[in-house]
């Protein structure tokens, strides 16, 4: 029999032990040829303009996907063989050669990889299909989709993935001449280095968190913290925030956790105190995997939500810039009457007043203009007198971050008091940018400046209306539509959405099964414990409580502190940009805590399972 016949026979007869390892290998293959079919579809790189935009997109996007699952199978390979060293160990103590036993080892994970290829890429173009119809319509798009298979997307993931195998062959090959026999044989209760709880480190990381959010709600506009910084500033606070939370992990809930061993009233409550010692180890030795994970949730959950927050509010942010269906200057034009809820007709001057620094330009129109055009558009207003040396200023751009309510405004030499001031679009932005001035009829004609006549348009439905918007822009000048700026930007925030959801779905499902392999690891090693103590009597039911609170907290803790970390850089994003994205981001969260708990229950019920396996062996 060959090395080739024995490693096919090893991989028959130990499926369950490589089911874990080929699930994972399958599910990143298949996620990276699905987004390869995306990036070299045929429909996507037929949208135009949206194409250049989407292939950047898209191939930024591929290049971290790569990196991240290459990682990903990496940690995967070094779970799985670290359940195989102890085999490796008997080959070794049989007399097997270590030259044959790391070519056995090299032809498994060959053969596996080969094998996960073949049903991730047919898996993928199935998904593919289902996500490039979803993707166009969170871009608006209604176009039919076929089946199309990319041979260069097959190519690319090929080549990727045969790297990445070789890689992982090569280091399973490494491992037969780096350790001892006696460290295979023991491989597997090996964890990772148990940093000590100190006073000092808790307070020390309290304190980094405490900045790392203060510093991030700061006001880019106006903080002092900013202008000290500069650039570096993002660099700190992602500095502050992963210190913080490798502390908060090894330090402070391990002070915590001593405490409640503590607690006489707490500790001999049935299994409290053997929960609080396991937890006390876990804790201190998954610290670096854990900071990761709460870290990777962090991003994952702000630019998730940012986007998500972004793509929620294109309508709202549409209507704000654009508030009237169409705008244009010149005459009026012929629209179906049955469509129309507001038609406008008013003129408008514009006036140039030079600056020191820059030109000032203003949009300069009568008080009765301004009336009909705000009732378009639902204002409230005060229907004030005008006097001849009064104006009324709309400024669309206004930040009181940085501006002041003017109290008066000086049109070449004509200075006016502002006797009210709004701080909204009361124009389609496109057509008439800029501020808007509002003055009495006989200070509107004195005003020396270059009249321009325009239109406003209301109609129902606007976003159904693409084709009447494209007629009309052939035949006007100076056009500007809500729905066209709407097609625009939910093509952008649609395709950022899509790619965004895409890879923290990929984030969320690879920190999910990184806990989970932790969990099944230390699962095997902690089985020998519960034999021991269901052969002293205690019940399953128990055991199965503690090993409940015990793998809840590692879920919980990175979950909560990377849900603690996303709300911050979500506010601080959200004050940025002025925008209010508290519901889109709720949304966002609760999806993500959802596929969260989900893995709880699973990774539960895998833990659950060897253990209970290994007391009826025992029993």
């Amino acid at each position: 029999m060959t090395l080739f016949d024995l490693a096919l026979k090893n991989i028959r007869r130990n499926i369950k032990i490589y089911g874990l390892y080929i699930g994972s290998t399958i599910f990143s293959i298949i996620i990276y040829f699905t987004f390869a079919m995306l990036k070299h579809s045929d429909d996507i790189s037929g949208l135009a303009e949206t194409s250049k935009q989407m292939q950047a997109v898209m191939s930024a996007s591929a290049f971290v996907l790569m990196i991240f699952v290459a990682i990903f199978i990496l940690y995967s390979n070094s779970f799985f063989m670290k359940k195989r060293k102890k085999e490796v160990a008997l080959y070794s103590l049989l007399g097997v050669r270590k030259r044959s036993i790391g070519f056995l080892l090299f032809f498994e994970n060959i053969v596996i990889g080969l094998i996960a290829l073949v049903i991730g890429v047919g898996l993928g173009f199935l998904l593919s299909q289902a996500l490039l119809s979803l993707l166009l319509k969170l871009m608006g798009l209604s176009l039919s989709v076929g089946f199309a298979f990319s041979m260069q997307a097959v190519i690319e993931t090929v080549v990727v993935f045969f790297l990445i195998f070789l890689v992982t062959s090569l280091l399973g090959y490494r491992v037969i001449y780096k350790f001892k026999l006696i460290d295979l044989f023991h491989a597997e209760k090996k964890g990772e280095a148990q940093p000590k709880a100190r006073i000092f480190s808790a307070l020390i990381g309290v304190l980094a968190l405490a900045g790392a959010y203060w510093l991030a709600l700061q006001d880019l506009m106006t903080s002092s913290a900013w202008r000290v910084l500069g650039l570096a500033m993002p660099l700190v606070i992602i500095g502050l925030t992963v210190l913080g939370s490798y502390l908060l992990f090894s330090s402070v809930l391990v002070y915590i956790l001593n405490l409640l061993k503590k607690s006489k009233n707490w500790a001999w409550k049935g299994l409290n105190l053997m929960t609080s010692s396991q937890l006390l180890y876990r804790i201190r030795g998954n610290a670096k995997t854990l900071t990761i994970i709460a870290t990777l949730s962090a991003t994952t959950i702000t630019a998730g939500g940012a986007i998500f927050g972004t793509y929620y509010n294109t309508e709202k942010n549409v209507e704000e810039l654009v508030p009237f269906s169409f705008m244009w200057e010149g005459e009026e034009q012929d629209i179906d009457p049955g469509l129309i809820e507001d038609k406008l007709s008013f003129e408008a001057k514009e006036v140039i007043v030079e600056g020191e620094i820059y030109d000032e330009a203003y949009s300069v129109i009568d008080k009765n203009a301004f009336q009909n055009l705000a009732e378009a558009l639902d204002w409230d207003i005060d229907n004030m007198e005008l006097e001849q040396d009064e104006a009324i200023v709309v400024e669309p751009y206004f930040d009181e971050r940085w501006q002041e309510q003017p109290e008066t405004i000086d049109l070449t030499d004509d200075v006016k008091k502002v006797e009210a001031f709004y701080d909204k679009p009361l124009f389609n932005i496109p057509t008439l940018p800029g501020t808007t001035v509002v003055v009495n009829d006989t200070a509107f004609e004195e005003i020396d400046g270059e009249k321009a006549n325009y239109q406003a348009v209301q109609i129902e439905d606007y976003k159904s209306h693409l084709d009447l918007s494209k007629e009309l822009e052939a035949k006007t000048e100076n056009f500007s539509s809500a729905v066209q700026n709407y097609q625009a930007s939910i093509e952008s925030s649609g395709a950022m959405l899509f790619v965004g959801g895409f890879l923290g779905l990929v984030f969320l499902v690879a920190t999910g099964s990184i806990i989970f392999f932790k969990m099944m690891t230390e699962a095997e090693e902690d089985k020998d414990k519960y034999t021991v103590l269901y052969k002293i009597g205690v019940s399953k039911k128990e055991m199965k409580k503690t090993v409940r609170y015990q793998v809840g907290l590692i879920f919980l803790a990175p979950l909560v502190l990377g849900l603690m970390h996303g709300t911050v850089a979500l506010m601080a994003f959200s004050n940025l940009l002025q925008m209010n994205l508290w519901e889109p981001v709720t949304i966002w969260m609760a999806a993500y805590t959802m596929i969260y708990i989900l893995y709880y229950m699973v990774t539960v019920r895998g833990f659950n399972k060897t253990i209970t396996q290994a007391v009826t062996q025992e029993g």
